[in-house]
């Protein structure tokens, strides 16, 4: 049985660009009202890397392919940041290899079954108790997506 509904894609290793300085990070949120300058309230620089990333050598991204994770908030083409350091626990999002195949699941363990679960209604969830070959590789910790 094979699960296509969101695929992810490898793009690569997260490597931190020497001497990236970072972003400014404001202070006060963002209100989608009236527009106040807010450059007096920057907080700090925020390096997005240095962000999302919180252990380097165990941190790859992924690209999401598909809709059964919508409800999650990963959409088709969004960067996933996937920690292999995280624990697999028990409602994390993670990537897992089936027969081969990269898929994005929620991970769910209840009444001594492992499931694979989608985040989309038209999507089954998926056994893998006693799948011989299923690998968890690691653990969703952000999604990036333009808007």
């Amino acid at each position: 049985m094979s699960i296509k509904e969101t695929r992810a894609v490898i793009i690569g290793q997260a490597a931190q660009p020497d001497g990236s300085p970072g972003c400014p990070l404001y202070l006060s949120p963002v209100k989608a009202g009236f527009p106040s300058p807010a450059e007096e309230y920057v907080e700090q620089a925020l390096n997005l890397h240095s962000y999302a990333v919180k252990n380097e050598a165990a941190t790859f991204f992924l690209r999401a392919s598909g809709d059964s994770m919508t409800g999650a908030g990963i959409f088709d083409g969004d960067i996933l940041v996937v920690d292999r350091s995280v624990p697999a626990d028990h409602k994390r999002i993670v990537i897992a290899a089936i027969d081969g195949e990269l898929t994005v699941k929620r991970l769910l363990r209840q009444n001594g079954s492992v499931y694979l679960a989608p985040e989309n209604p038209d999507y089954p969830k998926f056994d893998i108790t006693n799948r011989e070959y299923v690998h968890i590789w690691g653990v969703v910790t952000f999604a990036l997506h333009k808007l």
